[in-house]
């Protein structure tokens, strides 16, 4: 018998981690809680449990003999969910509270990555607007304006003017647009390049760097619009170099991984590492905790080893093994509701999107309609993922399929991918 898995989530990342297990030969059967109705055509099972009644979980492995629990989603992370887990002695893939720190409080990040030396833009931290405004309205623009806390994504801005910086300031300290993630404020320099994003797997002193991606964190095309979750990625990204990347696993994802074991809280589940390759090098724009999300819908469908088997090998200690396709280009494209991320108007029909067996469709934001079909629930509805020999084809082959598709009350970037064709 294989194992069973439980997979915390419902997005598209989770879909994809999960259709992943069930690709490899270890693992039987995934259950996702809550996950959505458009993952049962992987055969992946779905449990409406909440995420953050953490005893009903317990209580739902417990019972249904499931052999470990990967947690996708950032909030539970920060919540204590693989604290919790681990005192009922059931192994789940993911940081501990403090360690999910390095997401939960952009503060944190930065003043471990200032104590270890790992190379970041200059900062300071405000928990007053008077004082955050002086600040930026001596340095001057551009500057990075981001809320401390979890803001899913959201909760920077990338100010090329006073005006705009001004305005996120607002935003933050006196709408109170973030909640409790910005009672403070982290105010950044404002670096010049390509973005990156660099997962690992980690162990908790050891890390398994895997293929970087790139993620469009804009609304619209030509990167124009509000800051999203992510509307689209692709992997590799042809115009960072190799030595570029060795560079940031040198320089940023080692130590990292070091001061967090050297500090007390040692980090074991998916390092994120948001990176920019500036003309000093790399340096680190944010981390996360998790699987990035649209990367994940890119990097994974790139492993041609057994993920299931890995991340087993991980919780008992021993060396996992991961191998990758070396070849072709991975691209995926975002589906999402008129008006995300900020105005999001949800329940227009989510057609099937008609994948060869070449693409995957994920899906996210969906629920069952009337009809029995689906509907859109939320700003990210489905992730259309393709393999091709390299960028320009997977770009022609995504759009080729999306361009002929009526979907009214949704739209996508047409521009994902452009920048490794430039």
């Amino acid at each position: 018998m294989g194992m069973k898995v439980l997979v915390i989530g419902s997005g598209a990342r989770e879909h994809t981690i999960a259709q992943t297990l069930l690709r490899g030969e270890s693992v039987d059967e995934v259950t996702a809680a809550p996950g959505n109705p458009g993952m049962r055509g992987d055969g992946i099972l779905t449990t409406q449990l909440n995420p953050s009644n953490h005893a009903a979980l317990i209580d739902f492995v417990k019972d249904n003999s499931y052999d470990w629990v990967i947690v996708g989603p950032e909030v539970p992370l920060i919540e204590g969910l693989v604290d919790d887990f681990a005192d009922a002695g059931i192994p789940a893939f993911g940081p501990t509270k403090a360690a999910a720190q390095i997401e939960g409080s952009k503060d944190f990040a930065k003043q471990l990555m200032i104590r270890h030396n790992i190379p970041t833009a200059g900062y300071r931290t405000f928990d007053d607007l008077d004082q955050a405004s002086r600040y930026v309205h001596d340095h001057g623009a551009p500057i990075v304006v981001k809320a401390d806390g979890l803001a899913a994504g959201k909760g920077v801005t990338v100010a090329m003017d006073l005006d705009t910086a001004i305005a996120a300031l607002d935003d933050i300290f006196i709408d109170h647009r973030f909640g409790n993630a910005g009672a403070k404020v982290v105010i950044e320099d404002y670096l010049e390049g390509q973005e990156f994003s660099l997962m690992s797997f980690v162990n908790g002193t050891d890390f398994w760097p895997m293929p970087i991606s790139q993620d469009h964190k804009r609304a619209y095309d030509g990167d124009r619009g509000p800051n999203t979750g992510g509307m689209g990625a692709y992997s590799p990204v042809p115009q960072i170099g190799d030595d570029v990347v060795l560079a940031a696993i040198d320089s940023i994802v080692r130590p990292t991984v070091r001061a967090m074991a050297d500090e007390g809280t040692p980090f074991t589940g998916i390092l994120y590492a948001g990176l920019i390759a500036t003309a000093d090098g790399p340096r680190v724009i944010e981390f996360n905790a998790r699987f990035g999300d649209p990367e994940t819908e890119v990097v994974l469908p790139r492993l041609t080893s057994d993920l299931g088997q890995a991340i087993a090998a991980i919780l008992h200690g021993e060396e996992p093994e991961f191998t990758w396709r070396t070849t072709g280009s991975t691209l995926a494209v975002v589906v999402a509701s008129d008006g995300y991320p900020q105005n999001t108007v949800t329940g227009a029909t989510v057609p099937p999107i008609p994948a060869t067996e070449d693409d995957h469709v994920y899906y996210a934001g969906v629920a069952t309609g009337t009809e029995g079909g689906l509907v859109s629930s939320s700003g990210r509805v489905a992730v259309l993922t393709v393999n091709d020999a390299d960028i320009a084809h997977a770009q022609n082959r995504a759009y080729g399929i999306l361009d002929r598709m009526e979907m009214p009350g949704l739209f996508y970037r047409h521009d994902i991918g452009s920048k490794a064709l430039h």
